[in-house]
């Protein structure tokens, strides 16, 4: 039987939008970069670096279904909610390994805070990472972003960016600089 690879996945939803394809592309190979260092750097971990590789390129399957023109995206959903739609696309083709590292990605979890704040309905489930790739593949996407996709965020940027977001956010961070960097 054949596995559909990441690639094809991306090619299926992003085929009549090239310029979000591209960025897509650009970013989750930025992503994977970082986390495959990681398993590199830590074979003390007994990642699953396949999980990793194909969970890299697809934790942002869902963005095409959010409402974010600044970067091409011109679906409904508020942006929050673009882990739990790329979950659900994952879910369909039978990955849901790869589906809850859609939906546990974002920030460094989200809670049903993080939703009602914004004036959101919370999807429900487990919104953060649990397995070691889960960590890795969100810690090296807090690296990088999609608004300004040429660059790498250094650590402390990288918590600058998540101070808005509370101290709970930055503690996790700051752990998984010390469990992976």
């Amino acid at each position: 039987m054949h596995t559909i690879s990441p690639i094809e996945i991306i090619d299926k939803y992003y085929s009549d939008n090239e310029p979000l394809r591209a960025l897509l592309l650009h970013h989750s190979r930025q992503v994977l970069s970082k986390a495959i260092h990681v398993c590199d750097s830590h074979p003390e971990l007994k990642l699953d670096r396949k999980l990793v590789e194909e969970g890299s390129m697809l934790h942002d399957v869902g963005i095409f279904l959010c409402d974010a023109p600044r970067i091409h995206c011109h679906g409904t959903y508020h942006y929050l909610y673009h882990g739990v739609a790329g979950a659900r696309l994952m879910r369909e083709l039978g990955r849901e390994d790869i589906a809850r590292i859609c939906e546990r990605h974002t920030g460094t979890g989200l809670t049903d805070e993080s939703f009602l704040s914004r004036g959101l309905v919370p999807p429900g489930g487990i919104l953060a990472p649990q397995t070691l790739e889960e960590k890795v593949i969100s810690y090296a996407d807090k690296f990088f972003s999609k608004s300004h996709p040429e660059r790498e965020r250094t650590v402390e940027e990288t918590l600058q960016s998540l101070r808005k977001f509370g101290e709970k956010d930055t503690k996790t961070f700051l752990e998984w600089v010390e469990m992976f960097g």
